[in-house]
């Protein structure tokens, strides 16, 4: 088995199992969500071949992002049920079905249930959960950071494949850059077929950074039904204050991310002349960006208060996201809005992460994060619809800008009305 070997030549050079399985869940994260950032790319296209509104277009968009988010909690309890490799390979499967069948679709119907509701699926049956399980059963030590690594995989993974689809989107066309994108699934899905392992157990090793000598005993099948144990866990986490702070301020965190920019920001430049592939440019330089400052906040996050963290990154998103309008769009402007914005783009996870883990124990993390990121993909579905309503309307999308940037200082003073942590409680994280 390549686990084994690997395993094995890891310990010799004294590296645990766990990096390699934060490497492979990178590459996955990344290949899967240039798949949920692809549609930004093909909007104009697929107006200018079927004669769609921008409205219908963003419809199925917002679909696959509210999906993508409810999915998540019972993503935590399938990868529980079903473990890590399983659930991931089943997931970049049924993507990679949807995808495939879009190529032949010429109906608006089509788009939303191929693009909507089988892509959404997929992408949710994984989404940030899988980085979160990672990091709180193979890490005791380093667990913010790598939230951090695994995150920004996620947001960079959306933006970085985007110039390169855009070329070949204005090259040869939509579809050739969409069987590109399910030939990257492959590549994916065979890393996590030969590399990823359900435990530390499975390799004979302790979670990185637990100082015992034997390893873990596996814990005993998990037989609950997958709807109890996620809406188990609604039920439960709902009735604390904290986890409806969590999940409003991951709503605007949503809705002024995955939702607005990672949708819309291309067909909006392409509003004020500016081409395709430069504006694709200007993601994918966010995500270099983005991909730097959620390390650091992952970083931070394991040394630092976590609600002031997300004060900050709140505050400073909606600032950049009022400027926005005021840059007029030039070189100089868009390039300061990429830097500074690109640098908070998902920097709110880790610290998120944490207070979810600090608050509700490492054991039920994954399944209250799941929750609390449905809230982060309902506010992406919002505002991917609701900015696509904007441009249909009243042609322009920029009160869609100033509405998010609104939200998002509202949402850095709402994070400061959880209460300081215990230390005890701190300390188990």
């Amino acid at each position: 088995m390549i686990s084994n070997w690997l395993s094995a030549a890891l310990a010799r050079r004294n590296i645990h199992y766990g990096w390699a399985m934060v490497a492979v869940t990178f590459l996955a994260a990344l290949i899967s969500a240039g798949t949920v950032g692809a549609p930004g790319v093909f909007i104009v296209p697929l107006q200018k071949e079927f004669g769609w509104s921008a409205a219908e277009i963003s419809s199925a968009l917002s679909i696959r992002l509210i999906l993508f988010g409810l999915m998540a909690p019972f993503a935590a309890a399938l990868l529980n049920r079903y473990g890590l490799r399983n659930v991931t390979l089943v997931a970049q499967l049924i993507v990679a079905s949807g995808l495939l069948a879009s190529l032949f679709m010429t109906q608006v119907w089509q788009l939303v249930l191929l693009w909507g509701v089988v892509v959404g699926i997929g992408t949710g049956m994984t989404a940030l959960v899988l980085g979160a399980t990672i990091a709180t059963r193979w890490f005791v030590a380093r667990r913010g950071l790598v939230v951090g690594i695994l995150t920004a995989s996620v947001a960079t993974g959306q933006l970085l494949f985007l110039p390169l689809l855009a070329a070949i989107t204005e090259r040869l066309g939509w579809r050739i850059a969409l069987a590109l994108v399910c030939m990257m699934l492959g590549v994916a899905a065979f890393a996590v077929l030969m590399v990823m392992r359900d435990r530390p157990s499975d390799v004979g090793l302790r979670p990185f950074g637990d100082e015992g000598t034997e390893p873990l005993p596996a814990p005993p099948p998990n037989t609950a039904p997958i709807m109890a144990a996620a809406l188990g866990t609604l039920r439960d986490s709902s009735k604390s204050t904290v986890f409806w702070v969590l999940f409003a301020t991951f709503f605007i965190c949503g809705a002024s991310t995955n939702g607005l920019i990672q949708v819309h920001l291309i067909p909006m430049c392409l509003d004020f002349g500016i081409p395709q592939v430069q504006a694709a440019s200007l993601l994918a330089a966010m995500g270099v960006f983005d991909f730097v400052g959620t390390i650091i906040s992952g970083w931070l996050s394991d040394r630092y208060d976590n609600r002031w963290l997300l004060f900050w990154y709140y505050g400073l998103r909606g600032l950049s996201l009022l400027f926005l309008p005021y840059s007029d769009f030039t070189f100089y402007g868009l390039s300061l809005f990429a830097v500074f914005y690109g640098l908070d783009w998902i920097a709110t996870v880790p610290p998120t992460v944490r207070l979810t883990a600090q608050r509700f124990g490492p054991e039920r993390a994954n399944l209250v994060f799941g929750w609390i990121f449905a809230g982060h993909q309902l506010g992406a579905g919002v505002a991917a619809f609701g900015a696509g309503l904007t441009r249909t309307v009243y042609a322009t999308y920029l009160p869609a800008f100033f509405v998010a940037g609104a939200l998002c200082i509202v949402a850095a003073l709402i994070v400061l009305t959880i209460s300081r942590p215990a230390k005890v409680a701190a300390a188990t994280v």
